[in-house]
Parts: structure tokens; sequence; C-alpha cells
């Protein structure tokens, strides 16, 4: 409920403060007077976006800001999705800077313009002559027999299914696009795989061909220099062994004559028995090196090997050649993983579907079955109303799909006069017709849920007397349930109002300045007969006053 909107710097309104209370409020005043301004200044506070022409003062920031008590609406999980202060008394507030910045707040916690609209449809739904083009929407039709269906818990539990059927659907579909191109990749993945399977890939692999390789290649120097090596060190005239023999064997004849000597006899004998083992070594390895050209290719076919498949994979070391080929067995194997998941979605999407069937038809049934009770209230209450013979014919086609709303296509169709054709409302209703076809079911929703804040703005435009009368009843009894305003130019609507409140201009020759106030009885007597007869206030314009208010 709207409890109090403050408008500062809007337009021709400079600073206006009023409070509301629940039940019936009236609003009226002159053409011109400024009443689209009013609304147009609500409208910003409720998520319209920003004209910075309608700064009254360009040097100054315009502030909107309207107070409401929310606590019977629900709007907890909706505060929380937004991590926004809960208060039962919540107020939404907008600023329009000089610089045409504009910023909104939500109990003091900045919020962008899509936050505060979705809380602003929640809080106040304003109907004109102009914006009946709702009515003639499907989904809003549909949410009219739901609302008499009780159907609320019923299309949230579908509204559930659905999600997870369409999540499911979507991700089978990714995941058939995925194998897709996992097959196309397949074959090929499979082949380098081998590649890196047959190769030796064992740690150390590298260095040690290359060692062998260099070996082979260079093995006539390596016999030759062995083979130098050898006469040097077992030559009999001039080798090594054969002159440190003599030189162990001079040193030998010291050895009684001291430590010394001794130590240096022991020394000549290490070193001597040192060579005598090298000279063995060098003679086996002379043995063992054979030139083996079969052997060099084999290790030079397995040297270009691993060098091309690391040129190949862009792989510095065999390290890094292992990690691709663990990777290309993934993904060979992901094709097999992907037909898993493939058939858990489906079989998800299997259980879903016949869950959403189901809810569907439990959606129709209620559906169909209170046509016959939307029907008779709609006809009933148009004919007072100046539409004795308006009539419905309100069917149903059950599709195949599922759509957020069932499975459910509803054709609501309309005839103004008897024995006239039915058609659809956009095509056969005149704007008057749809705003009280919206007006009666504005009223009948009221009393199956829980409604924002209603404000008709000149629903009444071109009726008068006592349908004016009847209109004005039908937004009475719907204030019993919920906060509801009437901008109005008819008195017969004016004076049913549990609270009546004026929009003027005020001239005080320099500028001006759009005003609204809340009228004392005496001044709604005054207001009333003015709206009945024009300024000169006859005495039987005043006693018409007083009777409508009687």
């Amino acid at each position: 409920m709207l409890t109090h909107l403050t408008i500062k710097n809007y337009a021709l309104i400079e600073d206006l403060s009023v409070s509301f209370q629940k039940g019936f409020s009236t609003i009226t005043g002159e053409t011109g007077a400024g009443k689209s301004i009013f609304l147009g200044g609500l409208s910003l506070v409720l998520g319209k976006r920003a004209d910075l022409s309608s700064l009254r003062d360009k040097e100054l920031k315009c502030i909107i800001e309207a107070e409401f008590e929310i606590e019977q609406y629900g709007l907890k999980s909706l505060f929380e999705t937004y991590d926004l202060d809960y208060d039962q008394r919540t107020i939404l507030r907008r600023e329009i800077h000089p610089n045409g910045k504009s910023r909104a707040f939500v109990n003091d916690s900045p919020v962008n313009l899509d936050v505060m609209s979705q809380l602003g449809q929640r809080l106040i739904d304003i109907h004109s002559q102009h914006q009946t083009l709702e009515l003639t929407e499907n989904e809003f039709q549909l949410k009219v027999i739901d609302a008499l269906a009780n159907n609320s818990q019923l299309l949230s539990t579908y509204k559930e299914h659905l999600k997870v059927f369409e999540g499911a659907q979507k991700e089978l579909k990714r995941l058939q696009t995925l194998l897709a191109d996992a097959e196309k990749e397949q074959d090929y993945n499979t082949f380098l795989y081998s590649e890196l399977h047959n190769a030796p890939l064992q740690g150390g692999i590298l260095e040690e061909l290359e060692a062998s390789y260099d070996e082979l290649t260079n093995v006539e120097s390596i016999l030759e220099q062995l083979s130098n090596s050898h006469q040097l060190l077992a030559n009999d005239e001039i080798g090594i062994q054969a002159l440190l023999a003599q030189c162990k064997l001079s040193i030998s004849k010291l050895a009684g004559y001291g430590a010394a000597y001794a130590g240096l006899y022991e020394r000549i004998q290490s070193v001597f028995l040192e060579l005598d083992d090298l000279s063995s070594e060098i003679e086996t390895l002379q043995e063992q090196v054979t030139p083996n050209p079969g052997l060099l290719e084999e290790v030079n076919e397995k040297l270009q090997l691993l060098y091309n498949l690391q040129k190949k994979h862009n792989a510095a070391t065999i390290e890094e050649l292992l990690l691709v080929k663990e990777d290309l067995a993934t993904k060979i194997s992901t094709s097999e993983n992907i037909e898993h998941e493939m058939e858990a979605q489906q079989a998800l999407i299997t259980t879903t579907q016949k869950e959403l069937t189901l809810l569907a038809g439990k959606l129709y049934e209620r559906r169909i079955a209170v046509v016959p009770t939307l029907k008779s209230k709609l006809e009933s209450s148009l004919q007072p109303l100046g539409m004795p013979n308006a009539s419905f014919e309100i069917k149903f086609i059950h599709t195949e799909s599922f759509q957020n709303t069932g499975r459910d296509q509803l054709i609501f169709e309309f005839s103004a006069n008897r024995g006239a054709g039915y058609g659809s409302l956009k095509k056969v209703a005149s704007g008057g017709e749809l705003s009280r076809i919206m007006l009666v079911i504005k009223s009948i929703l009221a009393t199956y849920e829980k409604l924002p804040t209603m404000m008709f703005d000149e629903i009444d435009t071109g009726v008068s007397g006592e349908i004016s009368n009847n209109m004005g009843d039908i937004m009475q009894q719907m204030s019993a349930n919920m906060q509801v305003f009437s901008i109005t130019h008819l008195p017969q609507v004016a004076s049913k109002g549990d609270h009546h409140f004026k929009v003027y201009k005020e001239d005080d020759g320099e500028v001006t300045r759009t005003r609204m106030k809340k009228l004392s009885p005496e001044e709604r007597v005054v207001e009333l007969a003015e709206m009945l007869g024009g300024k000169s206030l006859s005495d039987s314009a005043m006693a018409h006053a007083k009777q409508l208010l009687n």
C-alpha cells in the first residue's frame, strides 16, 4: 500500500508531499492542472526511464520518494534475491541529476532500474484507457483463469519441472554436439595415440639413444684411440707399464732405508696395479667395440621417431610426450563417457516429460472447470456498465508443446452486441469497452488474489450517468480488499472515494506550480459542485454534490 509520496523539482511540481490511506482514493482536477505530472513522477519511482527535460530547475536534482507498506505482498524472497534490506515500511527513491545521471534506491540501497521496475510492478498497477493491450494477451487471460482455478501452487510445480525438462534438453543438445565433434576427431586421435603408444617413451631413453648413436657412428675412431692407449700402456719396451716396472724395481731397493721410501714404494705399487687394471679394461673394450651397421640404423630410427614426435606435438621432453599421450587417451574415451551422460539426460527428459504431461493435464482440467464461472461473472458485471449484451466465448486448444503456462492455447473471444459474431478482443472491442472489461477483470481478480495498489487513470472517459456511478461502485467494492486510486473527471466516481485529493495549479504572478491536497468534507462538496456545474456554484449543484456524497 502506498502511504506517502514526495516529489521535488519535477515539471511544474516544486515540492509535493502527500500521505495516502487504505481504501478508495479519488483524484480530481481541471484539465491541465497536472494530474499527468503527478502520474509521471510516480512512474519514475516505479522504474520508468528518466528524461532530463522533466527537471523544473535545471540546476537542481529531481527527487521522487514513495513509501509503501509491503507486509502483505510476500516480497521477502525478492528482497533476498537482490540482497536488499527487507522492511515492512519500504522506501523507493529516485534521483535525476542535472548532468543527466539517474540513481535508484530501495531502502537506501542503490539498485538498477530493472530491480526497481520489478519491485514497482508488484506494488502499483497503473491502468489507463491506453494501457489495455495486456488484456488482449493470452498470458494475461490465462492468469485470470488460473486465479479463479486457484492454480498458483500447481502452476509453480509445473514450472519447476519445466525448468528441469528444458535444462535437460539443452544439456542433451550440448552433449550431442560434443559427441559429433569428438567422433570427427576420433580416428585422428586414435592414430596419434597409437604412434605414441608404440614409441619407446621411457624416462631417459632419449639420452641413452643419443649416447649409443654417438658411439656407433664413431666406432673406428674409438677403436683407434683404444689401441693407441693400450700400446702406450702395455708396450714391452716403451710402454708406461714397462717403464713403471723399472721405477718400481728401483724404489723397492730403497724401501728398507726408512718410512719415506717405503711410502713411495707403496704408492708406486698402487699406481702400477691401477695401470694394470686400466690396461685390462681398455683391452676388454677393444674386444667389445665392433662396427654394427644394423644396430646403428635401429638406434637412428628410434631417435628420428622421437624427434619427429616431439616436433609434431611441440614437446621439449619425453615427459611432455607422455602428457600428450595421456590427454589423447582421455579424448578417445570421451565419446564413451558422453554417450553415458546422454543416456542419463534422456532418461531425465523422459521422466520429467511424464510429470509435465500429468501436471499440464491437471491445469487443463481445472481451467476448463472455471470457464463457466468466469464467463458468468464477466457478462453479469458488464451489464450495468452499459454493455448489456456483452458475451464471451472461452475455449482451449490442448497443444503438444510445453509452454511456460502449460499446454493450453486459450481462445478468448468477445461480442458486444446480440447476434454479432465473436472475435478477438484486440479486433472487436473499442477502447472504452476494453477499459470496462479490464476494470471488471481486475475486480474479479481482487477477490481471488492479493493485487498491488491499483491506480485507474481516467478509465471512465466517455461514460456518464448511471454507468459512471456503477464503475465507481466497482472500484469502491475493490477497495475493500486493496488500495485503489481513481483519477477521474466524473463527480459520480469522485464521490465514491473514502478520500478525495485535488490536483491544481497555483500562479503567484512569476511561476506556476502544481499542487495536490486532500480535501475536507466541505471542500469535497465544493469540488463536486464545480465538477457538476462549473465555478458558479449554483444551489442546485451544491445540493446535487451533497446528494452524491450521501
